[in-house]
């Protein structure tokens, strides 16, 4: 019975991710080195259709940051290697992650405590013992004031448009025929205009953790929505950095 209990509960996540990665959700990198608490938020956030990134200790989570950005962090205070504050700290001194949403997790409860989290840069602060269902609601609001493209559900440049509750891209008041792959790459890309992405980070966000695809399959589908988007005479959204990999065109339509 347990057996078969853990198989719906890892099938019910495996639906969720796949479902959250066709969907363009959110990113949450995890970093809690409680095993149990660990999988408690993760399979909290997949349910509620978040993709989930987790490490264990405060060293790992400087390396993930390094590789792929996510849309915001859960950390706890104290962790093996490097402490939540210090990485709360370096993420603050850094262009990239500066404005991440930050919610640390701490076994502190004095006021003095949660002041000192909050002055290094966390935007929330939430103590253990902790109602998940509070939480949820924290992160579903941070989200929303960091990235408030998301509660509109269209992302827009010029004469280009994303709608993402329908699925459909509009040019110059014509509908871009495209695939999901193609789709989700541009909305990937319009949502950070002028950031770069590696291809590696692009699998990792559009394909997701787990899929076994050599790097070069991103250039044929960057290929595939360029052919979409632009004809002859239209200017190209998508800019190539060699060497570094590729982003939206943060001049295109006034963008950036």
């Amino acid at each position: 019975m347990m057996k078969e209990l853990q198989e719906v509960t890892e099938n019910r996540i495996s639906t969720a991710r796949r479902a959250a990665v066709s969907q363009g959700a959110a990113r949450i990198l995890v970093v809690e080195d409680e095993a149990a608490l660990s999988m408690l938020l993760s399979y909290n956030l997949e349910a509620e259709g978040f993709t989930v990134d987790k490490v264990e200790r405060g060293d790992e989570a400087e390396i993930r940051l390094s590789e792929t950005i996510p849309d915001l962090v859960i950390l706890d205070w104290m962790l093996p290697g490097v402490s939540g504050l210090e990485i709360c700290r370096r993420m603050r001194a850094r262009e990239t992650t500066r404005s991440l949403p930050v919610i640390m997790l701490t076994a502190r409860g004095e006021e003095s405590e949660r002041v000192r989290g909050l002055a290094i840069g966390a935007d929330d602060y939430v103590v253990k013992p902790f109602s998940v269902p509070e939480l949820m609601a924290r992160v579903h609001a941070l989200l929303r004031r960091a990235r408030p493209d998301r509660a509109s559900g269209v992302l827009s440049a010029g004469d280009l448009a994303l709608d993402r509750q329908n699925w459909r891209v509009r040019r110059g008041g014509r509908d871009v025929q495209m695939g999901p792959t193609e789709f989700r790459l541009l909305e990937h890309l319009m949502g950070k205009p002028g950031r770069v992405f590696s291809r590696a980070q692009l699998l990792d966000s559009v394909w997701g953790l787990s899929a076994e695809i050599d790097e070069r399959t991103v250039d044929v589908h960057i290929g595939r929505l360029r052919k979409a988007l632009s004809s002859a005479s239209e200017k190209d959204p998508i800019r190539t950095v060699r060497g570094a990999g590729y982003a939206f065109d943060e001049t295109f339509g006034g963008v950036g």
